[in-house]
């Protein structure tokens, strides 16, 4: 594994080599120092390459990650500013993650085929591409980076994995530490901590045959064009900007409960994060006056409180950003009702009210616990408003109508669809995967994965010397 790590907390140490600059680690809420990180450097991915043997140590690393449950939970608080209801979430999905991967190795992995020649096999089966490149973001850097590295290692391909510079820990150490304890074999997965330039070394290595990336629209599209000029497999999960959509005869305890969890969760640092709330205007006054009562409810602070609800955003960059989305979604007509601005790293809870279509609240992945509502009359409104962004990722529709629900999904241009639900939906055998900018159709969980992280090869094959 080809990065080294010097860790001040009890339990982990060093471990690998790289060729890089030292980066300190903080603490996101208190801005304290909790480790020092070796970054790869650009030729370190090519050290790191290469297809070995096939890693079938799933269910020991399963157990390696329930056994460091406890390291996994404290240091990704420390490092993401994540509740430990966030944590605790993200801990799940990658253990349902081991699950899905080690039921791939039960699935069908070919498909005998017809051939009109006497005596001759024809047959078409699934084979790993090679080396999987895996670049994984920082806002869920455990479970988004395993979402990738676990089929891809079950269905038999070595790994190159580039966690985000600000979540070397979560994203790259910790990992590691699972598969050392799991005996993965030395060669089969290579961990290369650092920034952009590292991701394009992946991209751009001669021996990564395919790339998972996991991040912002802008960046995929830069990945997605260097990988395809290269002919490359190329799965893209990119941004959202998801819409809520509210009819008039939801259950507005239901929808609104539904809402805030998926516009505040992590503080709405998620891909799948509520972006949008559409609500029909004849509930929409009620529905922003609960939403205003929970965003008041929130306590903002340290994550290692039990008590808070919103922790930091994962740096001050990202806060004023947030402040830049927000004041100019005020200069365009939208009104704060409460909450709008930031205290260093921290955001307060933030409901915006008369955000049209057009303005910067309702164009913008926002990424901030920013919840702006726009207004419709009629359900084809709701949809017309819905498509009118470039993202794709996943909606929501509240409605005590099924038939109504449906109909209206299936007009709605995303890759996935909850009805009477939130929009932070994620399945580890479900088809995980977005539409225009939020990705390039590609799809995680379950059978899918298997279509993602192999590639087909036909065979035919006839005894030597028989008639052809």
């Amino acid at each position: 594994m080809s990065s080294m790590v010097t860790m001040q907390e009890p339990g982990l140490s060093e471990w690998g080599r790289g060729s890089g600059q030292m980066r300190a680690v903080v603490d996101a809420a208190t801005g304290v120092e909790i480790g020092r990180v070796r970054l790869a450097s650009a030729a370190d991915v090519e050290a790191a390459g290469g297809f070995r043997e096939r890693a079938l140590v799933l269910e020991r690393a399963a157990a390696a990650l329930e056994r460091l449950a406890p390291d996994i939970e404290r240091l990704s608080q420390r490092e993401t500013g994540a509740t430990l209801t966030k944590v605790r979430r993200e801990m799940a999905k990658t253990a349902d993650q081991f699950r899905a991967a080690i039921a791939l190795l039960e699935q069908p992995i070919g498909s005998l085929l017809p051939d009109e020649t006497p005596g001759r096999l024809s047959f078409a089966r699934r084979v790993p591409v090679g080396v999987v490149g895996v670049i994984a973001p920082w806002n869920a850097p455990l479970m988004l980076a395993m979402r990738s590295i676990l089929p891809a290692l079950a269905l038999g391909n070595a790994v190159l994995v580039k966690p985000d510079v600000k979540t070397p820990i979560t994203g790259g150490v910790l990992i590691a530490r699972i598969f050392e304890a799991a005996g993965l074999p030395e060669g089969v997965l290579g961990i290369l901590p650092g920034g952009p330039e590292i991701g394009e070394a992946v991209v751009a290595s001669p021996h990564t045959d395919l790339i998972s990336f996991t991040g912002s629209s802008a960046a995929g599209r830069k990945v997605g064009a260097v990988a395809g000029g290269m002919l490359k497999k190329v799965i893209l999960e990119l941004g959202g900007n998801n819409a809520f959509i509210v009819l008039p005869d939801a259950d507005l305890d239901d929808a609104v409960a539904q809402a805030v969890r998926g516009s505040y969760s992590h503080q709405g640092q998620i891909c799948m994060a509520t972006g949008r709330h559409l609500v029909h205007e004849s509930v929409a006054d009620e529905y922003v006056r609960r939403l205003v009562a929970h965003a008041a409810a929130q306590r903002v602070g340290d994550p290692a409180d039990p008590q808070t609800t919103l922790g930091p955003l994962i740096d001050v960059r990202q806060a004023e950003r947030v402040q830049d989305v927000v004041d100019r979604a005020v200069a365009a007509g939208a009104r704060v009702l409460t909450g709008g601005r930031h205290s260093g790293q921290f955001f307060e809870p933030t409901v915006l009210d008369g955000v049209e279509p057009g303005n910067p609240a309702f164009e913008a992945e926002i990424f901030g616990p920013v919840l702006p509502v726009t207004r419709f009359s009629t359900d084809e409104q709701a949809v017309a408003i819905a498509n009118a962004s470039d993202y794709g990722l996943c909606a929501a529709i509240h409605t005590a109508d099924l038939d109504r629900a449906l109909a209206i999904a299936g007009r709605l241009r995303t890759g996935m669809v909850h009805v009477n639900g939130q929009t932070v939906t994620d399945y580890a055998w479900a088809p995980m995967g977005g539409m225009g900018r939020s990705g390039n159709g590609g799809r995680f969980g379950g059978h899918w994965s298997l279509e993602e992280f192999t590639t087909t090869q036909w065979v035919t094959a006839r005894s030597a010397g028989s008639t052809p």
